[in-house]
């Protein structure tokens, strides 16, 4: 591969060859492919459920040079899948969390932390050191800018992306191949897929999906097998099976294609319709929550407790009730996908607060609402859905 094959190899220690012993009697690999990987560098955006197995597995694998791109914190919900953190990180900057633990893997890693948002104005900056990136963000702005940035640079982009039980990975690189846009040439409208915060992810999923990541980047630098580039992997993991679909550059793609429009980076969340970053337990869609008025806990709180006439309905799904709920004080259940089908259980004539987790699916639900003729002057979102109501009103539930 023309641009990885210019990696000039690195002089290995007696300590190092005995570290990287189980590959170097490997043919594949041996002294000259070991040395090229402690030469080569590799930059990850994200150190979360993909970034955690990518850099604990690059690390041990011996790529010399490795850059994380976040600049969130340790929060207890990202303990059930980003194992690179552990219970006591909780609160510190994931960054941190992640270099402590490369480094007890592999004290021979240089180690970069960017501890910033990835934007249009640092993207190639960013990247333009590094032989490989990796993409382990969650968001379709991120994944854009990424892919554009990486053309626009000729690096190669190692993808990974997972929701609930489904996982794919592939390898775009314009210079040999298909990029990201050339297989998805729009993003899907806003709200239409749910993020990991919202709809959910197996802990172990991305344990996998980052795992083969990390496998790619290794085939890469060591330029060995047969990589992804011009294929995508589907991994479902309730079937455990795997299924590969072949990918065919478009040559009208307006990045990387035979006359490309996009030179330089745009904004993408606007491209996109979302925000790219946000930390919040208890942020809602920017496009819908701006469209409807809302309704902080406090104020609801202090409504409830005057009497006021209020319907409040819960738009989350059976089983997010199950966790917590406010059956306490009135609230019912009609899950965002039945609104249409139960809509008739609804009284235009009354004053409705909507709520879900975080307040996206309960925006979109009274988008749908007022498109049916209710009025938006009697519907309110819940800011901040019921985890925000349990942070800042009832402690006693649980957030999630």
């Amino acid at each position: 591969m023309s641009t990885l094959d210019q990696i000039a190899p690195a002089a290995l220690s007696n300590e190092e060859v005995r570290r990287y012993s189980r590959h170097l009697i490997m043919p594949e690999v041996g002294m000259a492919g070991q040395q090229k990987l402690k030469a080569a560098s590799v930059l990850l955006i994200g150190a979360g459920g993909l970034g955690s197995p990518l850099a604990m597995y690059l690390a041990a694998a011996g790529v010399g040079r490795i850059g994380l791109v976040d600049y969130d914190v340790v929060d207890y919900t990202n303990l059930q899948r980003q194992i690179i953190h552990g219970t006591s990180d909780v609160g510190r900057p994931k960054l941190d969390s992640a270099r402590d633990r490369i480094l007890e893997i592999n004290p021979h890693v240089q180690v970069d932390l960017y501890n910033v948002p990835l934007t249009s104005d640092n993207a190639l900056d960013l990247l333009a050191p590094y032989d490989i990136i990796i993409d382990g963000t969650d968001n379709f702005p991120t994944r854009y800018l990424t892919n554009d940035a990486c053309v626009l640079l000729g690096k190669p982009n190692v993808y990974g992306s997972i929701f609930r039980f489904e996982g794919q990975v592939s390898v775009f690189y314009a210079a040999e191949g298909p990029c990201y846009r050339c297989l998805y040439p729009e993003p899907p409208p806003p709200g239409l897929v749910p993020s990991c915060a919202e709809g959910g992810v197996l802990g172990v999923l991305p344990g996998t999906v980052g795992a083969m990541q990390a496998t790619e980047a290794v085939k890469l630098i060591l330029g060995i097998g047969e990589s992804m580039i011009g294929r995508l992997m589907l991994y479902d993991a309730l079937a455990m099976s795997f299924t590969t679909v072949r990918l065919r550059k478009n040559p009208d793609c307006p990045v990387c294609g035979e006359h490309p429009t996009l030179t330089e980076l745009i904004d993408y969340e606007q491209f996109c319709g979302v925000p790219a970053h946000d930390n919040s337990l208890y942020t809602a869609d920017a496009g819908d929550e701006a469209r409807v008025q809302g309704m902080l806990p406090e104020e609801l709180r202090t409504k409830l407790d005057g009497g006021a006439d209020l319907v409040i309905l819960d738009v989350r799904d059976p089983h997010e009730w199950d966790i917590s709920n406010l059956a306490h004080v009135g609230a019912f259940l009609i899950p965002k996908g039945e609104i249409l089908a139960r809509v008739n259980e609804l009284d235009t004539a009354t004053d409705l607060v909507v709520l879900c987790r975080s307040g996206a699916r309960s925006a979109a639900v009274i988008e749908q609402l007022a498109g049916l003729g209710f009025s938006r002057d009697r519907m309110w979102n819940l800011t901040g859905g019921i985890n925000r109501w349990a942070e800042q009103v009832e402690p006693s539930l649980p957030v999630y």
